[in-house]
């Protein structure tokens, strides 16, 4: 297509709300006009699932709950029920932040509190980390600290940071039921050094849970600093509107209710039940067109800003959670889902733009172009010319040699880095998951993969536990058949084998004779 040409195409699909001052750009995708009227009454459906979804239609039959983050930011969208809950959590969040920075809730070690530690994993973590990443001030009133799993090493590391300041560590503790193993953990690792160090762990402790949860009885028995509500009707994954997210950002002195506002302004945006009026409907149109409505091709991310660096690894959830499904709303067996990765750019230059200009065409880009450079005034570099205007130069320059060997992209343009457009983005991709879901007539709210991997895992430390009864009963060391069979797990023996490995390297009361290399010649003791 000759450069006229394209430019009568940008200008075509060009997408602009005036209010936010964003732009939605997918003239660099290839598909032509026959493929939106194929695809019109998908998109019709699509805006009638999702206009059904926010009057509370039940969107996850396996759970039988309602969707409703849009609430979040629109209580007078949401059932009469919940509106009071909504607002009044809100001014909860704020109130409590408010006490915290004044110093009139602090610890009982300390004249007020220094830092957060805020322990999540999923959902509970990945907006949090991400909002933090992208808006706190240079300065915040706080410093924030996350434990996102449950590796020991890496919980060391975060408490070594902290140290002598533990003392004057609020640490916030998000778990739907109470009972998912990495958040309980990390709870459990935290909980024990506060007790070698003498400090009183309740004090410092603020539970975001569901009412009735495990973790809700917990804060109540041991009387726990504050507790914040989780709603059922809100997934993980969709949560950053919600405390899970809010009292993190409020702690760190980021504009909550503009956050709140940009989204609800991006809603709104993406109500509207024309494509090519809806920045959302566009989105979805560009994935659909890539891989042919299968995922047949990545997503990746370029956001050219540093602020923007974990935006792509929030999507990963976002999207391949919401669309990795393997069966359809009909029980077909679909494997649907899109792949998600990313850097940040002018970083990915020198990283992975080589295969994305001239390896394998397995993708289609999206940057996200943010057009103020910084809020003062820049040197110039060289004559005329900024480092603003050398990263405004690599992502024009990277859209037009990857759209010249046939490479697709979709950029979206935002104004700056703030909390109105932070909350506008993560709207905007919210709602194009959404529409993408009806397309392809998935469900995109619930997660049995998630599901059968935690009960995978609850499998083998069953057997853990098993093995080890086997081992301390034992007056005799064990061949690994032998102890597979003794554990009534004869037909995991590989199984058997990673765990008393895992043991042995870990001093754990068991120690391996014989040749690594081959695992069945392996003498298996218990002491």
């Amino acid at each position: 297509m000759d450069t006229k040409a394209l430019w009568e195409r940008y200008e075509d699909w060009l997408y602009y709300h005036e209010g936010l001052d964003l732009y939605v750009d997918v003239s660099r995708m290839r598909f032509d006009d026959a493929l939106l009227e194929i695809l019109k009454p998908k998109f019709d459906k699509a805006f009638q699932d999702m206009e059904a979804l926010e009057g509370g239609a039940i969107a996850n039959p396996d759970e039988n709950r309602m969707v409703g983050h849009y609430w979040l930011r629109d209580p007078d969208r949401a059932p009469a029920n919940l509106r009071k809950e909504i607002v009044e959590t809100l001014n909860e969040i704020e109130a409590f932040a408010q006490k915290v920075h004044s110093g009139t809730i602090h610890p009982p070690e300390a004249s007020r509190f220094t830092d957060i530690l805020s322990i999540g994993i999923g959902g509970s973590a990945l907006g949090p980390e991400f909002v933090a990443e992208a808006l706190a001030p240079d300065f915040p009133p706080m410093n924030i600290h996350f434990i996102d799993n449950t590796d020991p090493a890496g919980i060391d590391r975060v408490l070594k940071r902290l140290q002598d300041r533990l003392k004057s560590t609020l640490i916030i503790i998000t778990s739907k039921s109470g009972g998912t193993p990495e958040t309980r953990n990390g709870m459990l690792e935290v909980k024990h050094v506060y007790e070698q160090q003498g400090l009183h762990f309740p004090s410092h402790a603020v539970a975001i849970t569901v009412p009735g949860s495990k973790m809700d009885e917990l804060e109540r028995m041991e009387g726990w600093l504050a507790e914040f509500p989780m709603f059922d009707w809100v997934g993980g994954r969709t949560s950053e509107m919600s405390a899970v997210g809010l009292l993190s950002a409020s702690l760190l002195g980021i504009d909550i209710r503009s956050l709140l506002a940009g989204a609800k302004e991006m809603d709104a945006a993406t109500r509207v039940p024309q494509i090519r009026r809806n920045p959302a409907a566009l989105l979805t149109l560009a994935w659909y067109c890539a891989g042919n409505g299968k995922g047949e091709k990545d997503m990746v991310m370029l956001p050219y800003k540093d602020s923007l660096l974990l935006f792509s690894r929030y999507l990963q959830q976002l999207v391949m959670e919401s669309l990795g499904k393997e069966k359809d709303l009909d029980g077909n067996t679909v494997h649907q889902g899109i792949a998600v990765y990313g850097n940040k750019g002018s970083t990915d230059q020198h990283a992975y733009v080589q295969q994305l200009r001239e390896g394998v065409p397995n993708f289609f880009a999206t940057f996200i172009e943010v057009l103020e450079d910084r809020s003062g005034p820049s040197i110039e570099v060289e004559p005329d010319a900024t480092s603003g205007d050398f990263l405004s130069g690599f992502i024009q320059g990277t859209r037009q040699a990857l759209y010249e060997n046939h490479r697709d992209s979709i950029t979206v343009t935002i104004p700056q880095v703030n909390p109105r457009i932070v909350g506008a983005l993560i709207a905007l991709y919210e709602r194009a998951v959404g529409f993408y879901a009806s397309l392809v007539n998935i469900n995109a709210y619930h997660q049995p993969g998630v599901e059968a991997g935690k009960k995978a895992a609850a499998s083998v430390l069953d057997l853990q536990r098993q093995i080890l009864t086997v081992l301390k009963n034992a007056d005799q060391p064990l061949d690994l058949a032998t102890l597979a069979e003794k554990a009534a797990a004869a037909d995991k023996l590989e199984t058997v084998y990673k765990i008393v490995r895992h043991l042995a390297a870990n001093q754990r009361g068991v120690t391996l004779q014989g040749d690594r290399a081959k695992p069945s010649s392996l003498l298996v003791m218990g002491h």
